[in-house]
Parts: C-alpha cells; sequence; structure tokens
C-alpha cells in the first residue's frame, strides 16, 4: 500500500506563502532542489488543489524552466511522468498531460488509491492537505522550514488538528534550511 506524502516549504513560523500570498522566498538552492527532486522522484501520483496546480503546471508548459539548468530539466521531466489528481470546483480543465480534474475530495477515493498504489502519492498545498490531514489519509509529513519569519498567511498545517508524530529523518542545508521527516501515529481505521 502507497503512502500519501505531505511535502511543503514553509516559514520558520509555519507559512506557507507570506501576507501578499507569495512565495518567492522559498527558491532553494540548487542543494536543497536536489533533494526535493529525489523525494518527488519516489511518487508516481500528485494530488493538488487548484493554486498548487497552477503553481507547478509550469515544469510542463514553460519549456524554457527546464532548460535553465540540468537540476530543473531532471525536476520537470519526473514531474511530467507522474499522473497528477487536482481538486477545484472553480478550474473547467487542465492544461497538462496525465492529469484528471475531479471538483470535490472525497476521502474513500483517497484510501482506495492508497490500496492499490505501489508507488508513494504526494500532496501539495496546504489546503488540500489539511482535508487529508482531518481524514486521517497522511502518512507521512516533510517540511522544509525556511530561515525566514513571515508573521502571517497561509499556514502549513492546519489548526483543530491533533496529531502525533514520530521524526524519521532531519537535514540541515548549507542556506540554512532545515528538512524535517515525519511519520504520523494516527490510528488506522480498517
Amino acid at each position: 500500500m502507497a503512502h500519501l506524502i505531505y511535502v511543503a516549504n514553509t516559514s520558520l513560523d509555519g507559512y506557507t506563502e507570506d501576507k501578499d500570498g507569495k512565495f518567492n522566498w522559498t527558491e532553494p538552492s540548487d542543494e536543497v532542489f536536489e533533494f526535493v527532486t529525489e523525494i518527488i522522484r519516489t511518487t508516481r501520483t500528485h494530488l493538488y488543489g487548484r493554486r498548487m496546480y497552477k503553481t507547478m503546471m509550469v515544469w510542463e508548459t514553460d519549456p524554457n524552466l527546464a532548460a535553465e539548468s540540468p537540476l530543473q530539466s531532471e525536476f520537470a521531466e519526473i514531474w511530467q511522468h507522474a499522473n497528477k489528481i487536482v481538486y477545484s470546483r472553480t478550474l473547467r480543465k487542465v492544461s497538462t498531460r496525465k492529469t484528471q480534474l475531479e471538483q470535490t475530495f472525497d476521502p474513500q477515493a483517497i484510501r482506495r488509491l492508497k490500496a492499490a498504489s505501489e508507488d508513494d502519492i504526494l500532496i501539495g498545498g496546504p489546503e488540500l492537505a489539511s482535508h487529508a490531514l482531518r481524514a486521517g489519509l497522511i502518512d507521512e509529513i516533510h517540511l522544509f522550514l525556511i530561515p525566514i519569519l513571515l508573521g502571517g498567511s497561509k499556514p502549513a498545517l492546519p489548526d483543530n488538528v491533533r496529531m502525533e508524530l514520530e521524526l524519521l529523518v532531519e537535514r540541515r542545508f548549507v542556506n540554512g534550511t532545515v528538512y524535517l521527516r515525519y511519520r504520523t501515529k494516527q490510528e488506522r481505521a480498517t
């Protein structure tokens, strides 16, 4: 059975974007980008909300991005080969291959997807991840803590969710980013 993995860049005070909705402060060093690429390589299906999908789709729709460096080219190739499921009530069509559009997030459908998949599944975006966390679907949380304080905006993790976590891996990068990989210790419904 596949694990559902939530991967997020977050400020030290826990936000995924600043008060203006920007996240340019998360631009990774080559060392961090290579590490993220290795995580993404292990997943074959990505779950996104509308906004995260629109952010990520440039890895297929903008060939100049992949041409900037071998690292970016490799990431683009991995991203393009993954199956993507986008959850949105407002998006009417998708602009990338291997992408399906769903209007609502169905926890039972995700449970079936996890049971049927051999490869891990990535979930991106704090809003979609909050639904999955509340439904007890997320098996691992991978956080990249960026050394910046934003003072408020969109939180990486939802309020009103209590869950014990087990630290599996920690790593410090030269640019001050810290990676934390946690396994959730939730009871599984049978």
